[in-house]
């Protein structure tokens, strides 16, 4: 097993980790993820993308980053952890200063990133190779793009948003990079 796929399942085993201590501590961490504008939910930035409501939340989210997130760091591994921290920190940064007020978590705005750097990096560095993966998680993933809409006020579209801005930022910025592919 390569560094790129242990980095991802090092994650992943993280979120669960924390769900697990969540459960058997019967506790909920939910209060430690982003409350928009205030000084408190600036801690939100770094641990929400760890924090989920329930195990199906978790489970969800894990499939997508094992999916998504071994594609990205296989395929691009010269930009992947940069991508991966953008998407994490950039994206918690947003919804700090825009989202509604109301306590976000979730890994979904990072996965929202990581797929829409995907879906796009094909658009911005025009190989074969990239337009390919975009179109392969266009099919795929295409229906994640709802959830960038303000549907379920259960559910933070904020993260959504501002994770596939981000995502399409970083496809457009790396995809000049020579390291892309190292």
């Amino acid at each position: 097993m390569n560094q790129n796929t242990l980095f991802i399942l090092r994650f992943a085993g993280l979120l669960w980790l924390v769900k697990l201590v969540e459960i058997f501590l019967g506790i909920s961490f939910a209060g430690f993820g982003i409350f928009p504008r205030s000084v408190s939910g600036l801690l939100g930035i770094l641990l929400a993308p760890l924090l989920h409501g329930d195990v199906i939340h978790l489970l969800s989210n894990t499939i997508l980053l094992l999916v998504l997130g071994t594609v990205m760091f296989w395929l691009y591994r010269g930009v992947a952890v940069p991508v991966f921290f953008y998407c994490y920190f950039v994206t918690g940064l947003l919804v700090w200063i825009f989202g509604r007020a109301s306590i976000h978590i979730g890994a979904s705005g990072l996965l929202y990133g990581i797929a829409l750097f995907l879906m796009t990096i094909g658009l911005f560095k025009k190989d074969p190779k990239s337009i390919f993966v975009s179109v392969a998680v266009v099919f795929f993933y295409s229906s994640i793009l709802w959830g960038v809409l303000p549907v379920d006020p259960r559910i933070s579209f904020e993260s959504h948003l501002m994770g596939a801005l981000v995502g399409i930022c970083c496809a457009s910025s790396f995809s000049r990079s020579h390291y892309l592919y190292r």
